[in-house]
C-alpha cells in the first residue's frame, strides 16, 4: 500500500471567489488534522465577513447572465460537470480519504460517482422546469405560472460527505439556474474546493460558484447575508437553529437537512441474515456511524432477540476498523478529537446510567491507531427506549438494541423520537410493510433494504430532523420560485 502524499493532493488552497483564487486573507489559515493520523497535513484560508461580501457580490453578478443560459446549454454544462468528476475520481477519492477517513473501499463512491450522478440526473430537469396554465375566474384572461430561479443560494454542506453534498445540493440549484456560495464543513473543505475548480474546468462562468472557507463567523456572515436569497444546510440542529435566526432578519427561505435517531425494525418473518448485516453495515461501519441517516435504533422483535444480537456481536468486530487508505479496511476513523470525547461520553454516561448492557466496543483503539481517532463498532442491548442512548444522535458506531413484542409497539417505540428522519423495516409481510411504512412519522422510510439515498428520490425529514427535500423533482423545486401571471386579452 502506497500512502496518499498530503502535500499533492491537499494543497493550499484559498477561497474560491469570481473564477479567481484567493489564497491570503487577514484572517489567516486553519490547520487540518487527519483524523486517521491525528497530525496536521494541511491548511486552508479563514474567511472574514469581508470575504463573505464579495463571494455574494461574485454571485450576484453572475446571477442574471446565468440564468438566462439556454437550457440546452445549461443542460450541457452539467452534463460536462459530470464528466469532469467522472475523469478526476482517483484524486477526489484521495481527498476524500485524507481529510475525513472515509475509506478507500467506499471513497471512489462518496467521493465521485455519486457527486457525478447527480449532476446527470438534474442536467435532464434544466429543460422540464414548466409552469402550468391555469384556469381563469375572467375569461378575458390568460393565466399562467412561471418557475423561476431564487437567485443566490448560499450552501453549507457536513463533513461526512463533503463531495456528494457538492452533487446533491449544487446540481439542483445550478440546473434551477441560481449562482452558488458554498460554505462547507472546516472539518473538511478540500473536497468542496476542489470540486469548485472542477466547474470552472467544466466551462462554468466565473462567479457561478463561489466557495468560501472558515468557521463560524464565515457561516454566521452568509446565512445572514441579505444579498443571499435562498440557504441550505445540512448539520446538527444546534447549527440549523443559528442559521435560522439569522435568516429570519432578511425572511431567507431555508432548507434544512438535519441529524437523526432512525428505526430499523426487524421482525421475526425477516430475512434475518439480510437485516442484520444491512444494519451493522450503515449503522456503524460505513462513514463510522457518522451519518444523519443510519439505523442506530435497532428494534427487534423478542422472539429472534437473542439470533440478532448474537449475530450483531459476530458481525460488530474491530477487525474491519483501520487506515483508511487500506483498500481492505471497512471502517475508518470519526473526524476528530472532539467527536471521540463525545461519543465515548455517551457511551460512559449510559454505562453510569444502566441505559442498556454493553456488549462490544465502547472504548478508544490504541496501538497502531492509538494516534488517530479510532472508535471500534460499539453495541448496547436491552436499551432503554427513554434513554439518552435511544433518543439523542451519537453521530458515531453505536448502536441500541431494543425488543419489542408487538407490530403496535415497535412503531410507538420508532416513533418515541424528536427526529424524523428515516425509517427501516425488514419483513416479509407485504402487508405490515405498508402499515408501518405508512405509521412512521419521517420523511424517509425504506423496508428490507437501505435505500443509497438516489438522485431521482427526495430526501428530507419532519419534526427536529428538518423541512424540505432534496432529491427528485422535489429538490428542483426547493431551488425555484413561482411566479404567477395574467394577462388580459382583451
Amino acid at each position: 500500500m502506497t500512502a496518499i502524499n498530503p502535500e499533492s493532493v491537499l494543497p493550499l488552497r484559498g477561497f474560491l471567489i469570481g473564477g479567481e483564487h484567493v489564497p491570503e486573507t487577514p484572517d489567516g489559515h486553519m490547520p487540518h488534522v487527519n483524523p486517521a493520523t491525528g497530525k496536521v497535513q494541511a491548511s486552508f484560508a479563514v474567511a472574514g465577513a469581508d470575504d463573505v461580501d464579495r463571494a455574494v457580490a461574485a454571485a450576484r453578478a453572475a446571477a442574471p447572465a446565468w440564468a438566462a443560459v439556454s437550457p440546452r446549454d445549461r443542460r450541457e454544462l452539467l452534463l460536462k460537470m459530470a464528466d469532469v468528476i467522472e475523469a478526476h475520481t482517483s484524486e477526489l477519492a484521495q481527498i476524500c480519504t485524507l481529510e475525513n477517513g472515509t475509506p478507500s473501499s467506499f471513497s471512489d463512491f462518496a467521493g465521485a460517482v455519486v457527486p457525478a450522478d447527480w449532476f446527470r440526473y438534474y442536467a435532464g430537469w434544466v429543460d422540464k422546469l414548466a409552469g402550468e396554465v391555469i384556469p381563469s375566474y375572467d375569461a378575458n384572461t390568460f393565466d399562467y405560472t412561471r418557475l423561476e430561479p431564487h437567485g443566490v443560494v448560499g450552501v453549507f454542506s457536513a463533513f461526512n460527505s463533503p463531495s456528494s453534498f457538492f452533487g446533491m445540493k449544487l446540481a439542483p440549484a445550478l440546473a434551477a439556474g441560481n449562482t452558488v456560495v458554498v460554505k462547507p464543513s472546516e472539518l473538511a473543505p478540500f473536497s468542496t474546493l476542489r470540486m469548485a475548480e472542477l466547474a470552472l474546468e467544466a466551462g462554468f462562468p466565473p462567479g457561478v460558484v463561489n466557495v468560501v472557507t472558515g468557521a463560524a463567523e464565515c457561516g454566521a456572515a452568509l446565512a445572514s447575508h441579505p444579498d443571499v436569497d435562498k440557504l441550505t444546510f445540512t448539520g446538527s440542529a444546534a447549527t440549523a437553529r443559528h442559521i435560522l435566526t439569522a435568516a429570519a432578519a432578511n425572511l431567507t427561505p431555508v432548507t434544512l437537512e438535519l441529524g437523526g435517531k432512525s428505526a430499523a425494525m426487524i421482525f421475526a418473518d425477516a430475512d434475518l441474515d439480510n437485516a442484520v448485516a444491512t444494519c451493522v453495515q450503515t449503522g456503524m461501519l460505513i462513514l463510522s456511524g457518522q451519518a444523519c441517516a443510519a439505523g442506530t435504533r435497532m428494534l427487534v422483535e423478542r422472539s429472534v432477540y437473542d439470533e440478532v444480537v448474537e449475530t450483531v456481536i459476530a458481525l460488530a468486530s474491530p477487525d474491519f476498523v483501520g487506515d483508511p487508505q487500506d483498500p481492505s479496511v471497512l471502517m475508518g476513523p470519526v473526524i476528530n478529537e472532539a467527536a471521540c470525547d463525545r461519543i465515548l461520553g455517551m457511551v460512559q454516561r449510559a454505562r453510569e446510567q444502566g441505559s442498556g448492557d454493553l456488549l462490544v466496543g465502547g472504548e478508544r483503539l490504541d496501538g497502531d491507531l492509538a494516534n488517530g481517532y479510532f472508535i471500534p463498532p460499539t453495541v448496547f442491548s436491552n436499551v432503554d427506549p427513554d434513554s439518552e442512548l435511544a433518543q439523542e444522535e451519537v453521530f458515531g458506531p453505536v448502536m441500541s438494541i431494543i425488543p419489542f413484542d408487538t407490530e403496535s409497539e415497535a412503531i410507538e417505540i420508532a416513533n418515541n423520537s424528536r427526529y424524523g428522519l428515516a425509517g427501516f423495516a425488514y419483513t416479509s409481510n407485504l402487508a405490515r410493510a405498508h402499515r408501518v411504512a405508512a405509521a412512521i412519522d419521517t420523511g424517509f422510510m425504506s423496508i428490507n433494504t437501505f435505500n443509497p439515498i438516489p438522485s431521482n428520490t427526495p430526501f428530507g425529514g419532519v419534526k427536529g430532523s428538518g423541512f424540505g427535500k432534496e432529491g427528485g423533482y422535489d429538490g428542483i423545486k426547493e431551488m425555484t420560485r413561482t411566479k404567477n401571471v395574467c394577462i388580459k386579452l382583451i
